[in-house]
This record gives structure tokens, C-alpha cells and sequence, in this order.
């Protein structure tokens, strides 16, 4: 646990644990490593941008500041002479190559396994030296990262250093004041502090230093409060003598109040700077996700006993309760603004997905021997929290699929006519209800005859006559691969089987599309969220069951000419040109029916999953009405055919049917 001792208010002296700051401090980091990851893929590294490269230095000397504060030595160990290459990048002093690019992201990489050990306190994954000892070696000038403490600041052109005051203080026991000497001295390019006498008429309990340095004031403090209050330090232009400080120097209040034992003197400093108070205007805030999911679970209860109130209302005589009736209207129409406010919450644009795929294909593609462009569309459409974690491995699976299987070698290309340079589009956008997300590539596409061949291999028993789109559903069989070789990267066959499984549990669906020679697409469709759903109503004997509405294509009442019995109780009903299976609800939910009539003639809703459609009887259409999704499996237990629960208005309990399962055959 990492401690450093400090005063409080009555000069008691404390231990303070560093720890409590260590969440906020791997946020920040993680966040620094994105940045500066993102900066690298998109570097040009024939001609570098000076602002690029200053911002991935400022990402790596942020990482190192933090990491020596809190004494992760390996940490900064790895960025600091990162921070040296990436110094002498951005003045020109070495010229920046394809190999450089490598290797520092191989070092964010390393780094961030190592953030991720510190956090879960575990071992640093393996040993960093070799990366150290790369790095090394594009550092024309020979420094070691072992040197003295000042060698980063050294290698700082000499006109931006500056010769600066640090005050510290007024403090209880000014001996704590050298913990600042023994942070300049862990930390390498932060600058080379000195503890100096006291001026005459100076507070004998602040503590004067000589700074020098080429670092930010603000970076300054920021390491710096972690052992003084940001409140006790000052940062002031240099001066030998009272007679050279110049008026106001020491004029703060809180630097001629004594040892401090009223609380009135905390509030006695001087103003902050007004880039830092500008600063200080948040924008965002981080809120622990659990307590985000507290809030809509909330909000699902609120949703519920409105709509038990409204549906008691009606019962109600309109004028002996108007003014009730109203403030319920009123209570409705906020309710429903409060859900969509909360609801979005918990949506997160695309692009956090969309980010981890540039630094994928490009090892990929190197490892591949292929060159490929990565274009991405809609990055800022949203998407519920709890599907972005689920998408991603689908996604990436695509993804990898299309440079492994589509994406053709340059001279392949060339030959072909086509850009030496292959290009993967991903896309994502709103449609309807749901996300539209797309996985396209420009390369080879399918090959109808190939994959016929290889599932008759596989055993496959296939019509001659199949339409191209049941020959592309065979890739998603499991088992099914058309790679000549098994690789680390495919060829075992359990990659799209298990995409379109995913994606499936997750109330979506996938569709594919390919032209020989020009490419390939796919078609991911999702719901916007899992929490809140549209849903219909259907009512089976003293049951009510819930449809999702995106999967409802049409209801009807059959008259008994349209419904003919197969081979056994197997039913169907001519819609229009097309015979569809009967699913009869009371059979599959086992319902005990408490009356012997049935409608007649009786009432199917139409629904369509995975491209299969199938005719569900129920007794009677309740309505369409807006439903909190319960997970069922974690209350209770997993029930076929069963996808989740909701409350309805009255209070009962109502079950969502799983449409997918039912539209199986097996299921019939």
C-alpha cells in the first residue's frame, strides 16, 4: 500500500494512502494509452505531424508522472524512455521510421498489461528490458533511462527551461516539504528542484526551492499536490533576495499566518491561475456502472407502477376525478421524458468499438502480408452499454475474416485490376428501432461452387437448385471453414457459427451478401437496448404473452379453408401464396386452459426470425405496449421458448416469448 505522511489542520501528522486515487489514476491512463495509439495508426511516417507527435509525448510523460507518484517502477521505467525517444522525435533531432511506430505500440500494449497487473494486483506480465533495449537503440545520442534523474529535463532545448520559485507551505513540520526533492529525483524530466534558505520576512514554516525545468505548471502541481495541498504551493519567477521578489511575491495570506490551527486559513490563498480555473469546469463525470444500472432498474419500476395506475385509473368516472385524471396524464408524459433521459445513459456511441479494429488490422495485415485500408461510418450512432460488450468479439471476427479470407495479396490485386491497397468498411446507423451495423470488404467475395463442394465433403445433404443466399447460410454451420490451412488467425470453422449464435442471444440478426471478385457484406441488426422493448400482447386462456414487435409481421383471423393438418396434429395456413407452420401457444407454454371455448375462426400473428416465419395461434390481441425486459434466467431459471419476463399494469407477471426458438423446426 503506498503511504506518504501528512499534516492535518491541528499539525497532527498523518498517513495518507495513495491508494484511494489509484481507480482515477487508471482511468486516466487507459485513456492516455487509447490516445495515444489512435495517434500512432494515424501518423504519417514519412512526414509526421509536430502536434502529433507532441501529443503522444504528453500521453507517455502524463503515464510516467502518475506511475512514479504511486511507485510502479516498471511503469515508469518503460515510459520513460519512451519519453526520451518521442522527445527527441518532435525536435527533429532523429527521424521517425515504420520500425519506431512498432515498437511503441508494442510498448502501449506492454504497458497496459502492466496497468491492468498493478490494478488487480498481480504479477507485470513478462519482462519489458527488451522493448527498454530496442528503444534504446534509436537513440542516436546513447542515453540510458538508469541515469541521473535529470537526464529527461537535460535532453529539453536549454531555451525552454526556466529557473522558477516553489513554495510550499505554510506547513505544520516543514521536513514534509522533502517529499517534493524525492518525487524530482524518482520522476526523470520533471526538472531539478533545490531546497533553498528562506528569505528575510518570510513564513519560517514555508519552505523555499529552486526549480528548474521545462515542465508545465500545471503538470507541476498536479504531481506536486499529491505531497503538499495544491492549496500550500506556489509556483513564482526566481529570486535571489527579498529586493529581487518583486511585490505580491510572498503578499498571499497564507504565507504570513503561522502554523495554521484555524480552519478560516485554508481559504486565505492566492487565486488560481485562470487557465486552471477554466480548467476546473468538468463536462463529464464518472459514475460507476453499477450504479447506472441501479438507476434504470429504478426506472423500470417507475415505468411499472405508472402503468398500474393508469390502467386502476380507467376505471374511474372522468368528471368526479378530473383533476386526479390530469396529474396522472402529467405524471405519464414526464415519466416517459425521465425514461428516455435515463436510457440514454447508458448508450455509448459506436466509435469505442470502432477504435480497436485500425490497430488489429494493422498487425494483421503485416503478419498477413497484405496491405488494407480501414474506413469507418456513423461512429457516433449509439448502442446500449450491455450489447457494445457483446458485439465486439462478433465484430472483430468479421473483421479478421475479411482481411484473412476476402482481402487478396497486393499482386493479386493488381492483377486482378484492382488497388494494390484493400479497403474494410465498417458502418454503423439507425433503422427503425434497431442498429444497422455492416462489415464490407472490396476483396474476392464467395465462391458459390467452392462452398458447395466443400459442405457435400463435409456430408452436407444439398438440392442442386439452392439460391446463392441458402448457399452463404452455410458458412455460418458449424464446423464449416473453406480455409485450405488451419492458422492461428482461421481455418477450424467454429468462427461464424459462433458469431451468428451471439448475436442471436442478443435478440439480433446477421445476413450476408457476397459477387465473386468484388467483395463481400454483412449485416449485423440489433435492438438499440436490452432494458426497454416494444412488444404486443396476446392473450392464451388466462395467460398474456409478450411478442416482440420487431419480429410481429402481421395478425389475422384463418378461416378454416386456409388451415389444413399434415401427417399427425402438424398444421398449416395459407398467407397469401405461402403455407406457413402453425405454432399452437397453449401447446408449447403448456397452458391450463379454465374454459373449453376457442375463437373462431381462430387468430394467428404472423412472426419472422432468421428468415424463417411461422404462424403463432393465440386466443386473443391484447395490444402493443412498451415493456421493461426482466432477465428471467437470473431471477428463476432458464425456460425454453422463454426470453424474459415484464410486469404488466395489473401486476402480473407476463412472459416474452423467444420468437428465434420458435421459428425452428425443432421447436414445432
Amino acid at each position: 500500500m503506498t503511504e506518504t505522511n501528512l499534516t492535518d489542520q491541528s499539525g497532527n501528522n498523518q498517513n495518507f494512502d495513495l491508494t484511494q486515487f489509484y481507480q482515477v489514476f487508471f482511468e486516466e491512463a487507459g485513456e492516455s494509452l487509447a490516445g495515444m495509439e489512435q495517434l500512432l495508426l494515424d501518423m504519417q511516417v514519412d512526414a509526421p505531424d509536430d502536434e502529433a507527435l507532441n501529443a503522444v509525448f504528453r500521453c507517455a510523460h502524463s503515464i510516467k508522472g502518475g506511475a512514479a507518484t504511486f511507485g510502479f517502477e516498471d511503469v515508469t521505467s518503460l515510459t520513460h524512455v519512451m519519453e526520451t525517444l518521442l522527445d527527441k522525435l518532435r525536435r527533429h533531432e532523429i527521424a521517425l521510421n515504420t520500425r519506431m511506430v512498432d515498437v511503441l505500440l508494442a510498448s502501449g500494449d506492454a504497458l497496459r498489461a502492466m496497468l491492468a497487473g498493478h490494478q488487480g494486483g498481480t504479477e507485470s506480465p513478462g519482462d519489458v528490458q527488451g522493448l527498454i533495449d530496442t528503444i534504446q537503440t534509436f537513440d542516436s545520442d546513447g542515453h540510458h533511462p538508469s541515469g541521473a534523474a535529470a537526464s529527461g529535463a537535460a535532453a529539453a532545448p536549454a531555451q525552454n527551461e526556466r529557473t522558477m520559485t516553489l513554495l510550499a507551505g505554510p506547513l505544520a513540520q516543514p521536513d514534509l516539504a522533502d517529499d517534493l526533492l524525492t518525487l524530482f529525483k524518482e520522476v526523470g524530466g520533471l526538472g531539478r528542484l533545490e531546497r533553498k534558505a528562506p528569505l528575510p520576512g518570510q513564513d519560517e514554516h514555508t519552505v523555499r526551492f529552486k526549480l528548474v525545468t521545462s515542465t508545465d505548471d500545471d503538470e507541476l502541481m498536479d504531481l506536486c499536490c499529491f505531497h503538499v495541498p495544491r492549496e500550500q504551493l506556489q509556483i513564482a519567477p526566481w529570486a535571489e533576495s527579498e529586493s529581487e521578489c518583486g511585490y505580491g511575491l510572498f503578499e498571499a495570506p497564507v504565507a504570513r499566518v503561522p502554523v495554521p490551527p484555524a480552519p478560516a486559513a485554508a481559504p486565505a490563498v492566492a487565486p488560481a491561475p485562470e487557465k486552471a480555473q477554466v480548467g476546473a469546469v468538468e463536462t463529464t463525470i464518472r459514475v460507476p456502472v453499477e450504479k447506472v444500472d441501479q438507476l434504470i432498474n429504478l426506472m423500470g419500476e417507475l415505468v411499472i407502477t405508472r402503468a398500474v395506475l393508469a390502467q386502476r385509473a380507467e376505471k374511474l368516472e372522468l368528471g368526479a376525478h378530473q383533476q386526479l385524471l390530469s396529474g396522472l396524464a402529467d405524471l405519464e408524459r414526464t415519466t416517459r421524458h425521465l425514461q428516455d433521459a435515463v436510457m440514454s445513459i447508458r448508450m455509448i456511441p459506436m466509435a469505442v468499438v470502432f477504435n480497436r479494429f485500425p490497430r488489429m488490422l494493422r498487425d494483421l495485415a503485416s503478419r498477413l502480408g497484405k496491405q488494407v485500408e480501414l474506413k469507418t461510418i456513423g461512429e457516433a450512432t449509439e448502442l446500449d452499454k450491455g450489447l457494445i460488450e457483446k458485439i465486439t468479439d462478433p465484430l472483430t471476427h468479421l473483421i479478421r475474416n475479411s482481411l484473412d479470407h476476402g482481402i487478396e495479396l497486393p499482386d493479386e490485386r493488381i492483377a486482378l485490376g484492382k488497388s494494390p491497397q484493400g479497403r474494410i468498411t465498417l458502418s454503423a446507423q439507425h433503422s427503425g428501432g434497431s442498429i444497422l451495423i455492416e462489415v464490407r470488404d472490396d476483396g474476392k467475395g464467395l465462391d458459390r461452387d467452392r462452398i458447395l463442394a466443400k459442405a457435400r465433403n463435409n456430408g452436407m445433404v444439398l438440392p442442386d437448385n439452392m439460391t446463392d443466399q441458402d448457399i452463404w447460410q452455410l458458412i455460418f454451420a458449424p464446423g464449416f471453414s473453406t480455409a485450405e490451412v488451419v492458422t492461428d488467425v482461421s481455418g477450424r470453422g467454429v468462427g461464424m457459427d459462433v458469431v451468428k449464435r451471439n448475436i442471436l442471444a442478443l435478440g439480433g440478426s446477421v445476413s450476408l451478401d457476397s459477387a465473386k471478385g468484388a467483395g463481400m457484406r454483412v449485416q449485423v441488426r440489433l435492438p438499440l437496448t436490452l432494458a426497454i422493448m416494444d412488444g404486443m400482447t396476446v392473450g392464451v386462456g388466462d395467460e398474456i404473452y409478450v411478442l416482440p414487435l420487431a419480429c410481429v409481421v402481421e395478425s389475422f383471423q384463418a378461416s378454416t379453408a386456409v388451415v389444413k393438418t399434415l401427417a399427425g396434429t402438424s398444421q398449416v395456413v395459407k398467407v397469401r401464396d405461402d403455407w406457413l407452420p402453425v405454432v399452437a401457444l397453449d401447446a408449447v407454454c403448456a397452458v391450463q386452459r379454465t374454459h373449453a371455448e376457442v375463437t373462431s375462426p381462430p387468430i394467428m400473428v404472423v412472426v419472422a426470425s432468421e428468415g424463417h416465419r411461422v404462424a403463432l395461434l393465440v386466443d386473443e390481441l391484447v395490444g402493443q405496449q412498451q415493456v421493461v425486459v426482466k432477465n428471467l434466467e437470473a431471477n428463476y431459471r432458464k425456460v425454453q421458448n422463454i426470453s424474459g419476463a415484464t410486469i404488466m399494469g395489473d401486476g402480473r407477471v407476463a412472459l416474452i416469448l423467444d420468437v428465434s426458438a420458435l421459428a425452428q423446426p425443432d421447436a414445432r
